[in-house]
């Protein structure tokens, strides 16, 4: 996690969400790298991730390059960093923060990006996991504003399995404070509302981590013994210990169910004008969109991202997927060095191909 040092906020100040409801004082985290005169890159932080843990994909020798590039990195809601119950006074009696959505985040992003940075045209939009649900959003909901945008290993909508998956891990939390969950997207189901204590906070986030270990990576990864022959580990105990569960502990409980319930909510074509109609909303996307899904990512599967791609306009979509056994993580954030190349390697392609420049006017 970066420290106040390593990123700049923006003030939104009392900020409508979808929901109805206010979120006061709200801010967004981010930081830039290059020149604002450059032709600007948007690529939103994905569930749990502190800004610093996208650089793995920006530099000299990269795609994104800051030599060419105005490339921004803004924070989602709930990760520490820009707004989130771990940095928000809360009230008394406590009461459960805010729900935030996708458009939420990306509505505030489109703020920070036109209001404070000045940038009126962007030349791409990507993301990573919950990064790739922001970059649809972006896509729907500003769909005039990129010239290219791809989503890796995430998804427009969340499917139902995926909101499954969520919800394991969720109960799996909330059964340290002997609370459950109220439902996929519904919060938490408790008497009264109360602050963790440090033992049901290390207790659930545990429980969290190793709920989503049988997740994150794909069987063919396990079978093979990947965790030890590329990652070092001495046995499956030892990367569930010091992979897992130290990835978990780094979390605030609260944070996690914050981006949670973004998450499992998560849909870019509830909006106006689609009324949930992901059809209509993956047709009237204008920007040349790569979908990069993994071909073993056991939440975000090739197929849904297939039918994501065959319902875009007659060139407008991609779909590629990443040749790994590695499961979510050949997307990010940087373990996989040969996806890493892959990934970096279609961007590239992307960024330099004339035939991908569907809308040069506006370009900074």
């Amino acid at each position: 996690m970066g420290s106040e040092l390593d990123y700049s906020v923006f003030q939104l100040g009392d900020f409508k969400l979808v929901s109805g409801q206010t979120l006061p004082n709200a801010f967004i985290a981010y930081k830039t790298f290059g020149d604002a005169s450059s032709p600007a890159i948007i690529y939103p932080s994905w569930f749990s991730g502190a800004i610093s843990d996208n650089e793995w994909l920006i530099g000299e020798d990269k795609a994104l390059d800051p030599r060419r590039y105005f490339i921004i990195v803004p924070a989602l809601f709930g990760n520490g960093q820009s707004s989130s119950p771990s940095n928000t006074p809360r009230p008394s009696p406590l009461k459960p923060f805010p729900n935030i959505t996708v458009k939420d985040n990306v509505t505030a992003q489109h703020r920070l990006i036109t209001e404070h940075l000045g940038v009126k045209h962007a030349r791409m939009v990507l993301g990573w996991s919950m990064g790739a649900g922001q970059t649809y959003q972006w896509l729907t909901q500003y769909p005039d504003f990129m010239d290219l945008g791809v989503p890796f290993c995430g998804s427009a909508r969340t499917s139902l399995h995926n909101q499954v998956f969520l919800e394991g891990v969720k109960s799996a939390l909330l059964a340290a404070k002997g609370a459950a969950s109220a439902g996929s997207a519904a919060g938490e189901s408790a008497p009264m509302y109360r602050a963790w204590t440090e033992e049901e906070r290390v207790v659930g986030l545990k429980a969290f981590g190793r709920v989503y270990a049988g997740w994150g990576f794909s069987q063919v990864f396990y079978r093979d013994k990947v965790y030890e022959t590329e990652l070092g580990y001495k046995n499956l105990e030892d990367f569930m210990v010091n992979f897992w569960e130290s990835w978990a502990l780094a979390k605030d409980p609260e944070n996690l169910l914050t981006m949670l319930h973004t998450w499992q909510a998560a849909d870019c074509s509830d909006q106006e004008p689609y009324n949930k109609n992901l059809e209509l909303a993956m047709k009237s996307i204008k920007a040349k969109t790569l979908v990069l899904p993994g071909k073993t990512d056991l939440y975000f599967p090739p197929e849904d991202s297939e039918y994501e791609v065959q319902h875009m306009m007659e060139g407008v979509g991609q779909c590629i997927p990443f040749p790994s056994i590695w499961g979510h993580w050949a997307g990010g954030p940087g373990v996989s060095k040969e996806d890493m190349k892959w990934l970096d390697g279609q961007l590239k392609a992307l960024l330099d191909d004339k035939k991908w420049q569907l809308n040069t006017t506006g370009l900074q």
